[in-house]
């Protein structure tokens, strides 16, 4: 991966790669969300409250894995000293934070209805919580280190840290007597607990915003990349006119 660590490399795979991700990303996004919504049968208990489901869960794999991601890119920051690795860290951070938000917000109105509220201390729920303050921390200590001047080390330990937090939302589910349901979908069997007419429309939905979310990093990396050479070109300028 050192061969991406050029700017300008990686640049002109970003520019071919944003659109091939946003397009076929908002496409299978809005298919999967108007099956979802309006052809998908409601659950037998659950009834049409079942539909948040189709938001749900995609934000709540994005919220998690980009985590992972966050961490991943931390870890090659420190270790290899990557230059792309802190500008992959800092466009992630905000899209985890806000899919996190986004799981928490659509969980509490899915948990009224079935529930009876929309919030209760359960494992799950915690954990995710917990979740959402670890990016809020990573993008205020991100942002106070470059303030600073710093090299972020401090943000790129945070994340690393909060990764243990992971396997926590992942099995807390089995380790604790929770409210929250268990996972109707084996991945590593390939089973799932539920109907094709309600995994098709998930599956297609966690497609399209995983598309989604790619390129919002994608587009921020690009960002990101360009203010800094905004920035070396501004210090250039001010130490040729000193």
């Amino acid at each position: 991966m050192h061969r991406y660590a050029n700017p300008t490399r990686f640049l002109r795979i970003a520019r071919i790669a944003t659109p091939l991700t946003l397009v076929p990303g908002l496409i299978l996004t809005i298919i999967a969300l108007y099956i979802g919504l309006f052809a998908s049968p409601p659950d037998y208990q659950q009834g049409e409250s079942v539909r948040i489901m189709y938001v749900h869960v995609p934000a709540a794999w994005l919220g998690s894995g980009g985590y992972l991601g966050l961490a991943i890119a931390s870890a090659t920051a420190l270790i290899w000293r990557h230059p792309l690795a802190t500008v992959a860290a800092r466009a992630i951070a905000p899209a985890g934070a806000a899919f996190s938000a986004i799981c928490l917000m659509s969980g509490s109105l899915w948990g009224k209805p079935t529930w009876g509220t929309y919030w209760v201390w359960d494992a799950r729920l915690t954990s995710m919580l917990v979740l959402l303050f670890l990016y809020l921390g990573y993008l205020a200590l991100a942002a106070s280190e470059t303030e600073r001047g710093g090299e972020r080390r401090g943000a790129s330990i945070l994340a690393l840290v909060g990764a243990i937090n992971l396997p926590i939302i992942k099995y807390s589910v089995e380790w604790w007597n929770t409210l929250h349901q268990g996972s109707s979908i084996n991945v590593l069997q390939g089973k799932s607990a539920m109907a094709p007419e309600i995994l098709t429309p998930l599956l297609l939905s966690v497609g399209g915003f995983t598309l989604l979310f790619a390129a919002i990093v994608l587009m921020r990396m690009r960002a990101l990349l360009a203010e800094q050479r905004v920035e070396a070109r501004s210090r250039r300028l001010a130490e040729a006119v000193a």
